[in-house]
């Protein structure tokens, strides 16, 4: 399988890179700052150039059309992985700025990957497309209130999916949003429950099973659906 994962440099990215890697698949992996990303390079330079490096910015509309120029083979399947979150995130000390750029990355971000890496998608019957979602994205299941940059940007990804799945449903396109649960990451911190092995086997083997029928769908790790 070929496939592409934004934000590849640490965390979940770089774990589903090395597990998709180890399966014996080809990654394009694309990093902000790739010189900086040394698990990353390690990977590659062990892969037998089944793994390939970009610099991707996800804000930035040139560094996205450069990184999609530089596929020049089909693509089954693209994981929105990329993301960002402050901790200043409450009423009264949430940051505008912070979260305008959180809509950025986690939303908007996804959506101008996706768009210019479609021309590949489309040359895959069945391609996937998979955002990394949160169940603080859930408007249902928000009862303890909070995270409102956070929570906003991932709401916006989810009726984003949602929008993609409805557009691309008539050509066989299967558009997905996963959340990764809470996980030992530089964003989770060391006291989540799930560490990121567990939760990048989860993610991959939910990707791996999803149908046609499953498009549009929100689901957590384990691929139990999420209410919107």
């Amino acid at each position: 399988m070929n496939l592409v994962i934004t934000g590849a440099n640490r965390g979940i990215g770089l774990e589903l890179t090395r597990q998709y890697l180890a399966r014996g698949d080809t990654v394009h992996a694309g990093a902000r700052e790739p010189a900086q990303a040394r698990e990353l390079t390690t990977l590659a330079d062990a892969s037998g150039g089944r793994l390939r490096v970009y610099a991707l910015d996800v804000t930035s509309d040139e560094s996205v059309r450069a990184f999609a120029a530089a596929l020049t083979e089909p693509v089954d399947l693209l994981i929105n992985n990329a993301g960002r979150r402050t901790r200043r995130d409450d009423l009264e000390d949430v940051s505008l700025e912070d979260a305008l750029q959180m809509l950025q990355v986690n939303a908007l971000g996804a959506l101008r990957v996706t768009r210019a890496v479609l021309p590949r998608l489309r040359g895959t019957p069945g391609a996937k497309i998979a955002s990394l979602s949160s169940g603080l994205g859930s408007i249902t299941d928000n009862t303890s209130g909070g995270g409102y940059g956070y929570r906003m940007s991932k709401a916006a990804l989810n009726m984003a999916t949602r929008s993609l799945a409805a557009d691309l449903r008539g050509e066989g396109l299967i558009v997905v949003t996963i959340s990764p649960g809470w996980v030992q990451t530089d964003m989770g911190g060391a006291s989540a429950p799930t560490q990121v092995s567990e939760s990048a086997a989860g993610l991959l083997a939910v990707l791996d099973r999803v149908t046609p029928q499953d498009s549009g769908g929100f689901f957590d790790f384990r691929g139990a659906r999420i209410d919107w």
